[in-house]
């Protein structure tokens, strides 16, 4: 394989390492990133976790507290779902269209640290439900920012590893973030979670801070165009990317049978054990974040070797086995142990999602509108499973929900298993047009 000597040009020098000819984008010799830049993003991604952590199930309590009624929570949930849900698409557009990925990952952040913000200062209609919509549309570019900004450090010979590590720290960052909030809480107030909230933006842009933006190659992160392509051809190839159309539906069938689990479980729970309902539920969200930061780097490494398409069956498989033994499980305390699965399923699509949207999107220089196409049909299949299942449950019973569900999960496995081609460059093609499966 041929080595290239790297150094900057005309700049104060930077470490310089001998790499693959295959991380030549576009004519340019990219730099290996730094371990400082690397331990930044690790820490960038585990802070900004714990601020997302903030907008979520504690908006309900917090509004709650402040005697909102149900029917103005649920409208002020709706609105910024549905700007989250249509604002994947443009915010993938956005990352890809900036030049810098540093900052508008930046940007984002401060977004959400002034939601937060907004809503422990001014807990009124008008500026809550600004900041709720300021919140979801600042986390349709973070997402892929952070996902663009690690193809930019690392390149694509380890991008799966890079995930893995990505998907570990984000996990205990949500754990370590929704214990934290939940004790303070309970000991101050519920506003106090969001005054944390916009309190850790401060630690979330000094990691990021610690990320070289000279390290970050801006045709990289973009799935870069070559230099022979212009910005119309590479689009068009991504719009008709078979293997894309067929990951996006495949992950809205996903979602569509798993997004409804656990919420309707909380339900079963309440009813079976009402006592121990919110110590069940928490520990059902524990679980599984414990197995993603366990098995997440595993299955970068295993993605590089394997492929792809092997432990996306495996975690597609997860689920149906899932909405099984819930469907079929009196004891509570069993369901817990049985978030096992749910943990694998996370693991899997955490690293995968990103992984399989770089092979689609490479050389097309729009990486992130991508993953904002995945996005969007993660949404719509989650957005109508809830209303499914709730039907289902009201007028059949939870036993009928949760086969219902299996059987979507099923078909999710079997359309998997059918349609979606294997996504991982031969080798030596790295620098290639993709996946040959087109």
């Amino acid at each position: 394989m041929a080595r290239a000597r790297v150094r900057a040009a005309g700049k104060t020098p930077v470490i310089a390492e001998w790499i693959p000819q295959d991380e030549v984008t576009a004519g340019k010799m990219c730099v290996r990133p730094s371990r400082r830049s690397l331990l930044g993003l690790d820490w960038f991604i585990f802070c900004l976790a714990d601020v997302q952590t903030g907008f979520g199930p504690f908006v309900s309590v917090y509004l709650t507290a402040q005697k909102w009624t149900q029917g103005d929570i649920g409208l002020v949930l709706s609105v910024a779902g549905i700007v989250g849900l249509i604002g994947r698409v443009p915010g993938g557009a956005v990352v890809d269209a900036v030049r810098s990925e540093r900052d508008a990952a930046m940007l984002a952040a401060i977004g959400i640290g002034a939601s937060a913000l907004m809503m422990a200062v001014w807990p009124l209609f008008p500026s809550v439900l600004l900041a709720s919509v300021l919140s979801a549309a600042a986390n349709c570019v973070l997402n892929p920012a952070v996902a663009a900004i690690s193809l930019g450090l690392v390149g694509y010979h380890a991008i799966g590893p890079r995930l893995g590590r990505n998907s570990r720290f984000a996990s205990l960052g949500t754990g370590v973030a929704a214990a934290g909030m939940g004790a303070c809480g309970y000991l101050f107030s519920s506003r106090a979670v969001f005054f944390v909230t916009a309190a850790l933006l401060i630690p979330t842009l000094i990691a990021l801070s610690n990320i070289r933006a000279a390290e970050i190659d801006p045709v990289r992160a973009h799935s870069g165009v070559a230099a022979h392509e212009e910005f119309g051809p590479g689009l068009r190839r991504l719009l008709t990317n078979r293997p894309l159309i067929a990951f996006a539906g495949a992950t809205a069938l996903f979602q569509f049978a798993n997004a409804a689990m656990l919420p309707l479980m909380g339900s079963v729970m309440t009813m079976r054990s009402a006592n121990w309902a919110e110590i069940l539920i928490a520990a059902c969200i524990i679980v599984p974040q414990l197995v993603v930061a366990l098995c997440s780097p595993w299955i970068g490494r295993q993605a590089e070797r394997w492929g792809r398409r092997p432990l996306l069956l495996l975690g597609f498989a997860a689920l149906p086995l899932r909405c099984v033994l819930f469907a079929d499980t009196p004891d509570p305390y069993l369901i817990v142990v049985f978030q096992v699965l749910d943990g694998i399923s996370a693991a899997v699509l955490g690293v995968l999602v990103p992984l399989i949207a770089a092979d689609l999107a490479r050389n097309s220089g729009h990486y992130n509108l991508t993953q904002g196409i995945i996005g969007t049909a993660v949404g719509i299949g989650a957005s109508i499973s809830t209303t499914f299942a709730g039907y289902v449950s009201d007028r059949y019973g939870s036993h009928i929900a949760f086969l219902g569900l299996g059987v979507a999960a099923s078909c999710a496995l079997l359309f998997t298993l059918v349609a979606m081609p294997e996504t991982r460059p031969q080798q030596g093609a790295i620098g290639g047009d993709g996946p040959a499966s087109r």
